[in-house]
């Protein structure tokens, strides 16, 4: 007798890549290659026609790098001194800050960028880290397909644009998830360089216990004690003092006050806030959210779900689990798009799939014409799609260990 998961119709064949889809990538593709030269030429990218610099978040990443290659790393938290640094690069003023927020670790980065003029800073940015971002998108699918799919997602425009560095924690969240069953140690070093943004690692502890995955753990935790080592080395105490002061002004501005405004945060936090929800309803809220994704990735690693499924569903999980989510992160929504992906062109997909991922791409572009909150919901489509494939696996026999093969 048919079970409920293999009812569905699947359209196409096994190892076939939908038309549909097809047709999609390259149409993105092509949007998101022509777009930024350009743009850079037409003076609407990182400068603007008068030869000012267009106030965006990368200003803050190259502000902060001056400050420590002026030797003042401790200054780069410091709003009213970051802000000046900007000024005076970009020489004409913006509403707000562009606030430095990173731990001292990613200074490293900055101060390695702001060696560079400006201009050239920003696009080797962007650049250097999408090669990283491209080759875990090319590991994932298993075929030259997954190029044009990660080139294609949509967040790619909106992470360009501000030469955020949402490319980098979808590489570090892929390779970690990819390299996982067969090159532990390398996942774990992709695991530590992640606590440049701890807030997208706090699932990995529990899944790691849960699948006795202790090489990867141990691993993850030398780096990020030796990369916070290395950074007190380089930056001093001052550095790591000024982090953890300006922290809660940081938390209280873009949680409490809504500085960002709750649109552009896209987290369950953010909607009960948008929605005009109290802080303290908004906190219960994530708060359920997080502890039932927690709960629920703990079950299904420990059962006898394939690992495509398990990595889909921990990268959508990060998404989920975090207040502090700005629609350039969402590129991490990639990661478990890319599995999804995979595992339809290994088995086919259902008919519904490929209507429910243009549903999640219309919300997307819908971000960047109507600045709605609707990061949400895309990422809730991706993970109805990954517990439509998973199934009842909380009735299955849990595992001894995690499944060793990759494949779907």
């Amino acid at each position: 007798m048919a079970t409920p998961i293999s009812a569905p119709t699947v359209v196409p064949e096994p190892g076939a890549i939908p038309a549909s889809l097809l047709n999609v990538c390259f149409v993105l593709f092509v949007i998101n290659v022509s777009y930024f030269p350009a743009a850079y030429f037409s003076h609407w990218w990182i400068y603007d026609p008068n030869g000012l610099g267009i106030p965006t978040d990368f200003v803050n990443v190259w502000a902060a790098g001056r400050l420590v290659l002026d030797g003042h790393p401790a200054q780069a938290y410091d709003w009213d001194i970051q802000k000046q640094v900007e000024l005076a690069l970009l020489r004409q003023d913006f509403t707000g800050y562009f606030a430095w927020h990173y731990p001292p670790p990613f200074l490293f980065v900055a101060s390695l960028l702001a060696q560079f003029p400006y201009a050239v800073a920003f696009i080797g940015w962007v650049s250097a880290s999408f090669v990283p971002y491209l080759a875990v998108m090319r590991a994932i699918v298993g075929r030259p397909f997954g190029l044009l799919l990660g080139i294609a997602f949509p967040m790619v425009f909106n992470n360009a644009l501000v030469g955020q560095n949402g490319f980098l924690t979808a590489a570090l969240i892929g390779g970690t998830l990819f390299l996982m069953p067969t090159r532990p140690i390398l996942a774990g070093i992709c695991l530590g360089l992640l606590s440049y943004k701890p807030q997208y690692g706090l699932l990995f502890p529990l899944v790691l216990i849960a699948a006795s995955q202790w090489t990867v753990f141990f691993t993850a935790a030398v780096v990020a004690v030796a990369m916070a080592f290395a950074s007190w080395l380089a930056f001093g105490t001052e550095s790591w003092q000024a982090f953890f002061h300006w922290m809660p002004m940081f938390s209280q501005a873009f949680l409490t006050e809504g500085k960002a405004t709750w649109w552009k945060l896209q987290s369950l936090f953010s909607l009960v806030r948008y929605f005009g929800g109290t802080e303290q309803l908004a906190w219960i809220f994530q708060w359920v959210l997080t502890a039932s994704v927690a709960a629920g990735l703990v079950l299904m690693w420990r059962s006898r779900v394939s690992y495509s499924l398990k990595a889909a569903a921990l990268a959508a999980g990060t998404l989920l689990t975090t207040p502090y989510l700005f629609m350039y992160d969402m590129m991490v929504l990639a990661i478990p798009v890319a599995y999804l992906v995979r595992i339809g062109l290994a088995t086919g997909f259902r008919r519904y799939e490929l209507a429910a991922l243009a549903c999640a791409l219309a919300l997307f572009v819908s971000f960047i014409f109507l600045g709605e909150p609707v990061g949400l919901g895309a990422t809730l489509i991706v993970a109805g799609l990954i517990q439509g494939r998973a199934g009842p696996w909380w009735r299955r026999e849990p595992a001894p260990s995690l499944i060793a093969a990759v494949s779907a």
